[in-house]
Formats: C-alpha cells, structure tokens, sequence
C-alpha cells in the first residue's frame, strides 16, 4: 500500500508496504545535481556525495559501515544528472538505525581534509577510469556533442581542474544552499507500517531547517555533430544520439517501446540485422535517458573500423524503417509483452519499489501504480510508435561519438556527417525497405 506525508519542515516521506518481506530498502533523493551548477562547480554534487559516510561528529566511516554489516545489509549513494541519491536496505529490525545513521550523516557529516583529500584522489582516478574505457568515453562524448554548454552534456564527476580546486568551504556551502528539507524525499519500501516509519523519519531529521528555492528549468539547445576521439584500440567504440523527450513527457511510454523494439534486446531489430544476420557487431543496444529538462535516445556499439560506415548506415536504416513502415501487431504485441513481465518481475523487489516510488515524486510529485504503468505501455499502438519515430528522424538531431583506431580509410568525421546528417535520405530508405526481412 502507498502513502504520503509531508512534515512540518518539508520533507516529504513516501512509502510502500511489502508485508511479505523482511527487509526494508531506503533512499533519500535531495533535489540537487549537476543540472544546478555553474561550470566552475562541475562535479561538486558528486564530490558531496563522495563525502558522505565518511564520518560525523559522533560516528567515524568505519563505525558506520560496521553498523550496516550488522544490518546485513548495503549502504550507498550516486549522483544522478537530475538528483543526489542516499540508499540502504537492511533487516527490518534495523529500520531505526538506519534512519537514525542517515540523520546523522546529512545533518553531522564533518568534511575534514584528510577524507577531503583521499575523496578528491579517489574521485580523479574514477574520472581517468571513464576516460579508459572506450564504451563511457564515448557516451561521455555524445552528450557533451549534443549537449553543449549545457549541465547534461557536462560529467557528472566534473572536469579534473575544477576537481583539483573543490576546498571545504566550497562543500559547506553548497550543502547549505541545497540539502533542504523542501528539497528532501524520504522514501521506503518492504516491511514497515507508514505512521511507524513517519515518526521514525522525524525524530531523525526534525533539526533540518530552512527553505531552498526550485530548480530553475534549462531546455537544452540540440547540436548535430560528430566526435571522433582516437584511440590505440581494435575495435571502433560509438554512440548514437537522437533527441527524444524529457522525463515527464506523455510520449515517454511509446518512447519506451520504440526503444525497446529497436534495441532492448536479443530479439530487438538491431542486435538482429546487425549482429545475428550480418555478423557486423558483437553488441549492439539502445537505451532511453529521460531527464527533467531533455531526452535522449541512445544507440551504442561496437565494430571494427572497416564496418563502421555499414553499422551506422543500417542503424540510420532502421530508424527510418520505423518512421516510415508500420509495426506488424505481433512484433508490438511481443515488445509491449517484454516490457510488462520486466516490469512486474521487478516489481517484487524492495529495491525497484523504492526506487520507483522516489524517482515518481521527484519528477511527477505523485505516484503512479504498476498497473497504470502497464496499463498505459498497453496503450502505446502502430501509429504512436511511427509517429515518434517519425519526429525523431524529421525533426530531431543527430549526433554521434567515436573512440577507436585513427582509420581515415574507413571512416571519417565528414563522411559520417554526410550520411547522418546532410545524406540522401531517398537511400536511406532505400537501404531500410532493401534490408527489410
């Protein structure tokens, strides 16, 4: 069951009962992240982040992870492009201690310069790691292709010259500014009562005082182009971009199934034509990343450096396919059938639930049941799919991000912006209709 209150300080605390399991999964969403910060703050939300559990003035790191073990359960957080996320789950025995570390953590947390220090270490070499591995380096590309000077298209870990530069006062201001309690969502779900998990939230967080002002609302502006990004590799790394809606979209159902039936998996139309039929790839797949201020829908993969002009050319394909043919109903009946039974399989996890039920406030302030959810990807027809698809390709953007080989012979940055972005659409659809099977 769900409920929801909101306190006399302006947390909200929303809940979902599970009477069938022990455990309880927790998580506290603070409604800032790099969509607030100036370009010489990037990162600083994930640097925030990174300091938590590291020690307060009651408790150092190595108690608090000790107090979780005994739990028997995980402690986290991540910072996401939209929002800061703190997480647990436990025994539900351990709900009160839980709770209780996590008032102390946001409220007491010190910031002393060794963890400062070792934190600023750990967080450059996480920025290299991404720069090392091909498949991050290229998405990272994208966004900063489409998105640029723009929050989205920035890091979420920030740019290492600002990294080297965070002080403590830079970190105790920026919690002042933003962890509020009008900015604060509680949420939980398994074995609890509400009323028992409200009055356990407030006698941990009923010191948090002060009022935020909302986020304010940043369209990005969308650029075509191409990034190429040389590499001493085997293989060609990309990252296809098309822009697609914001989070809260009433499209974002049939965006879901449009990227599903694309490349959401085995028996998606990419990994078949590219892989299973042609032998060009060893994975392809799609992904639809939904923000409060923009879209994007994302085609990545990997090929050698003579496939690449193929691999992109048959991909363009198949997006144009899906503008301009429609679906057969069993190939939708069978995608919309994928996406329910994910979904609900999911739905019996704690941590799905929770997660699920703090993204819905975050974003629509209110809950929207799994049925509603199944009910409305149900809804999504032939026509819903088409027409999205045609918006996409017609008036929408294309950029894309490549890590790999120098290959001039093969590919190159004007060759491929040719092909997606001033190419001759007539064989395009030629190639889709002559691919089709």
């Amino acid at each position: 069951m769900y409920c929801k209150t909101t306190l006399e300080n302006g947390i909200r605390v929303v809940t979902e009962t599970m009477p069938q399991v022990r455990s309880i999964a927790i998580s506290i969403v603070i409604d800032v992240g790099p969509k607030d910060e100036a370009p010489e703050q990037s990162g600083l939300a994930h640097f925030v982040e990174h300091l938590m559990f590291k020690g307060t003035s009651s408790r150092n790191a190595v108690q608090i992870a000790r107090l979780m073990d005994v739990a028997g359960g995980l402690i986290g957080g991540f910072t996401s492009r939209d929002y800061t996320c703190y997480f647990a789950t436990a025994l539900d025995d351990y709900r009160t201690y839980a709770l209780d570390l996590f008032g102390d953590v946001i409220l007491n947390s010190t910031f002393d310069k060794e963890s400062l220090e070792r934190e600023r270490r750990v967080i450059l070499r996480e920025i290299e790691a991404d720069q090392d591995a091909p498949d991050q380096l290229a998405h990272s590309l994208l966004k900063a292709t489409i998105w640029p000077n723009h929050p989205l298209g920035r890091l979420i870990a920030g740019q290492p010259e600002v990294v080297r530069k965070v002080a403590r006062e830079d970190i105790i201001y920026f919690i002042h500014k933003h962890y509020l309690p009008d900015r604060l969502i509680i949420a939980a779900a398994g074995s609890m009562e509400h009323e028992d998990f409200v009055a356990q939230v407030r006698d941990a967080f009923w010191r948090m005082l002060g009022q935020g002002s909302p986020s304010p609302s940043r369209t990005p502006a969308c650029h075509s182009g191409v990034t190429i990004r040389a590499r001493d590799l085997s293989q060609v790394y990309f990252a296809l971009g098309v822009k697609a809606r914001f989070y809260t979209h009433p499209d974002r159902y049939g965006l879901h199934v449009l990227n599903d039936l694309l490349g959401g998996g085995i028996s998606s139309r990419l990994f078949r034509h590219l892989r299973e039929e042609r032998g060009l790839v060893y994975n392809v797949a799609s992904s639809y990343h939904a923000y409060r201020d923009g879209g994007l829908l994302v085609i990545e993969g990997s090929t050698t450096p003579q496939g690449l002009m193929s691999v992109l050319s048959l991909t363009v394909a198949q997006l144009w396919r899906l503008a301009e043919e429609p679906l057969s109903e069993e190939e939708l009946w069978k995608t919309r059938e994928r996406i329910r039974s994910r979904h609900l399989i999911a739905s019996e996890d704690t941590n799905t639930r929770m997660s699920r039920l703090v993204t819905q406030e975050f974003y629509f302030g209110y809950h929207i049941p799994t049925s509603e959810i199944v009910e409305q990807i149900q809804q999504v027809d032939q026509g819903t799919v088409q027409r999205l698809a045609q918006e996409l390709m017609v008036n929408g953007c294309l950029a894309l991000a490549v890590v790999g080989p120098q290959s001039p012979r093969h590919y190159s940055a004007e060759a491929i912006e040719k092909l997606l972005i001033e190419g001759d659409v007539h064989s395009l659809r030629a190639r889709s209709i002559s691919g089709r099977r």
